[in-house]
């Protein structure tokens, strides 16, 4: 890039967040990571205890605070994202998707920064259009039990193109779709991590409904690669982050089990309330506009994925 940025990263701690330090890292930037550790993981971003250009702030971004120095840019991952999580935090989501999301433009604005908000397919709540295209709107239940999630990344996004209209940020907004890969927890509640985790111990897989809903599954380093080159560009209003590549939960259920080589079995369980039935983003803008698209094949991804689940259960067994 030539010139190198110091990089403010809220929800740094988290799955994505703590993929998103690294990467900056790597191409040469200062980080300064921002986590209440919620739903974040300190051991996330353990192995960069020894970096120079790395700082981590314990901070609840719904809470004042402040940042000396010059900011280049501010980039705003903080939130549940699982459903275990964010039902579990309803009230907090709230919050940090509102005030938190405020406070982290608040400091772009001060320090005349660029700012990244990480928004969600879940805007698009329960689709009427498939793949889902940024122009559509959505189908979303404002009081339902994802609501607290759905409408804090809306009100985010409203926020943040508010900011850029009044006050000339200059915003970037991902909207992201299914991603999966190491630093996952166990116990997230996600189909990624529900699955392998169910698989590797032998328990029932746990499919919700019929399985013939979809889902679309990214690897964390090609979604990262989408959230810089975001980050880096002039496109202002959202741009889909996720892998085109659609299966139902049944066949995914069926990836895992080969991959693995478990006898798991199959248990269907009642559909949650507002589960969405399709999800697969077009990613047309993100090629345009971008350049980028997924390189990482599911199953490579699910390869790596697998080994860290493996070792990570190991730790447990050990400790």
């Amino acid at each position: 890039m030539g010139v190198f940025l110091r990089i403010i990263v809220s929800g740094a701690a988290g799955f994505i967040g703590s993929h998103f330090c690294d990467r900056m890292l790597a191409e040469g930037h200062t980080v300064v990571g921002l986590d209440n550790f919620l739903t974040g993981a300190a051991q996330n971003l353990a192995h960069l205890s020894g970096e120079p250009r790395f700082c981590l702030i314990e901070q609840d971004i719904t809470e004042p605070f402040s940042i000396d120095g010059a900011v280049d840019a501010v980039v705003n991952m903080a939130s549940p994202a699982s459903p275990k999580d964010y039902l579990d935090y309803p009230i907090e989501t709230l919050a940090v998707g509102s005030a938190g999301t405020g406070r982290m433009l608040d400091l772009a604005r001060e320090k005349r920064a660029r700012f990244l908000l990480t928004s969600t397919s879940e805007c698009y709540g329960d689709p009427e259009v498939h793949p889902q295209v940024e122009s559509y709107w959505g189908h979303v239940n404002p009081v339902g039990p994802r609501s607290c999630y759905d409408e804090s990344k809306r009100f985010a996004e409203a926020l943040t193109m508010a900011y850029q209209r009044k006050h000339g940020v200059a915003t970037n907004i991902a909207r992201i779709f299914n991603t999966f890969g190491p630093r996952m927890k166990l116990d997230d509640g996600r189909v990624v991590p529900a699955f392998l985790s169910q698989a590797l111990a032998g328990a029932p897989i746990t499919v919700f409904g019929s399985g013939s809903q979809t889902r679309s599954f990214c690897y964390v380093s090609d979604l990262v690669d989408g959230l810089y080159r975001l980050m880096l560009s002039k496109e202002r209003y959202p741009v889909n982050l996720g892998n085109p590549r659609e299966m139902t939960i049944l066949e995914f259920a069926e990836h895992i089990k080969q991959l693995t080589g478990s006898q798991s079995s199959t248990e269907f369980r009642p559909l949650p309330e507002d589960d969405p039935k399709q999800r697969c983003p077009d990613i047309g803008k993100a090629r345009a506009a971008l350049g980028w698209e997924p390189r990482v094949t599911l199953e490579d991804g699910l390869r790596l994925t697998v080994d860290y689940f493996r070792s990570q259960a190991a730790v447990g067994m050990r400790s």
